[in-house]
């Protein structure tokens, strides 16, 4: 039984750590949503307009940064917008993995340790993640013109 309870956690943790990698590219997007519902909801708009405006903050965000990715031309103004959905998603990891091994690990600075790599495992995918959605070709190069 307890063999059983033991493989049921590890599993539960490595699903979530699954979650955490697929949906860090989300991070920004998110927190911005979580910050506009939150307002919404402090200046009255109620729970069911705090989600309406979150969602629409959220998906806003995301828009913004997909044409971004798409329309800019100067690589560094491309890695600037991968960067800044990074940088949350590297915060996000390091919550997330600090969670985890509070209750496993007695010793602080190992605490520290493990999730500063847990946060730039999760900052790596990110950006791997955010850089294949990027289109190798520029708007406008592949068309021809008569």
């Amino acid at each position: 039984m307890i063999v059983l309870s033991i493989l049921g956690s590890l599993a539960v943790i490595g699903v979530l750590c699954w979650l955490l990698f697929t949906l860090a590219v989300f991070a920004l997007p998110f927190f911005l949503g979580l910050a506009a519902g939150t307002w919404a909801h402090g200046t009255g708009a109620g729970w069911l307009g705090a989600v309406i405006v979150g969602l629409v903050a959220a998906g806003a965000t995301f828009t913004t940064g997909q044409l971004l990715l798409a329309l800019v031309r100067p690589l560094w103004l491309k890695l600037v917008v991968v960067l800044a959905f990074v940088a949350p998603a590297v915060i996000a990891g390091y919550a997330a993995t600090h969670g985890i091994v509070k209750h496993t690990l007695p010793s602080e600075a190992w605490q520290f340790v493990f999730s500063g790599v847990g946060a730039v495992a999760v900052g790596i995918v990110a950006f791997v993640r955010l850089t294949a959605l990027i289109p190798s070709e520029p708007p406008g190069r592949g068309i021809t013109r008569a």
